[in-house]
């Protein structure tokens, strides 16, 4: 795909549609952080591969603390600000503002996520689930600074190429469930066409400004907004307001397999669910590291 192909010429064969559309309200999460979540709340527990899709807000001392993970990947983007981030094996480090962490939790992560700075720390987390046979991998980060993520821009559109490809820049994160995670702002009177892988699953979220998706004629969207979009080979986006227009496009090649969560733990059986907690409890199976480790924040805050 070339950038004149993304963003100019003809209308897809079959452009995706906006088959549902919601606001993500806050909520509380963790400790004292307010996030609003679009997918893993009641009326999207999951929309395969995707968990969970939160745009959090957080102000010291509230924060993150010490908390699992296992069977998914875990990607944060930060919007504004920035979150210390540290884990059982010693990882530890700071995402700043438009940073990324792309972090595959596979067999067990311990860690924290707590604010950097003064003020507060906004930013978007993104679960992705990893197929069974990827579930019990060891851990691994891909980490890139906002100064190093690809970037392009064409007739009033920005891309900040987070995964995947768009006009004509590749990502270079890897991504063991294939997923594209671009992120676009668009001048006004800009018009985007994106392809889409046709199998995947693909979703928007609108972050600053509005904006008109899948039809020319359909309403405009506002931002906390997330689209589930229809089959199709492509989006169609359009800028027809006076302010820029900021939003994430996220797809992802649904697993098709059987889904079983508890809090931090995606497994595929209420069996395998039992022995990660059993695995947690024991400090075993990944978890070894987690019987004598506590984050230099949570022994700062003495949780």
């Amino acid at each position: 795909m070339h950038g004149s192909e993304s963003c100019s010429g003809g209308a897809f064969e079959e452009p995706r549609m906006v088959v549902r559309k919601f606001l993500a309200r806050p909520q509380h999460e963790g400790a004292g952080a307010v996030v609003r979540r679009s997918i893993g709340r009641f009326e999207l527990r999951y929309f395969d591969p995707f968990l969970v899709l939160d745009e959090f807000s957080v102000t010291a001392p509230a924060g993150f603390p010490d908390h699992p993970h296992r069977g998914f990947e875990t990607v944060t983007y930060m919007l504004q600000g920035a979150v210390t981030h540290e884990d059982f094996e010693g990882h530890k480090g700071t995402i700043g503002p438009g940073d990324l962490q792309w972090m595959t939790a596979g067999r067990g992560i311990v860690h924290s996520e707590m604010p950097a700075a003064q003020g507060t720390q906004k930013g978007l987390q993104l679960w992705i689930n990893l197929s069974s046979k990827h579930k019990m991998i060891e851990p691994r980060y891909q980490e890139i600074l906002s100064k190093d993520i690809a970037e392009a821009t064409e007739g009033g559109i920005k891309v900040r190429v987070i995964a995947g490809e768009a006009l004509g820049i590749k990502s270079p994160i890897y991504t063991r469930t294939p997923t594209m995670y671009l992120d676009f702002t668009l001048k006004s009177g800009a018009h985007l066409q994106q392809p889409i892988p046709v199998s995947w699953n693909a979703f928007v979220y609108v972050l600053e400004g509005e904006g008109v998706f899948g039809s020319s004629k359909s309403q405009p969207v506002t931002a906390h907004h997330i689209l589930l979009l229809g089959s199709g080979n492509g989006l169609e986006a359009w800028n027809k307001s006076s302010k820029l227009l900021r939003f994430i496009l996220v797809g992802g090649e649904p697993l098709g397999e059987p889904l079983v969560q508890f809090g931090p733990f995606v497994m595929n059986t209420q069996e395998e669910i039992d022995q990660t907690v059993d695995d947690f409890e024991n400090f075993t199976n990944g978890f070894e590291k987690a019987r004598h480790w506590r984050s230099g924040a949570a022994i700062g805050l003495e949780f």
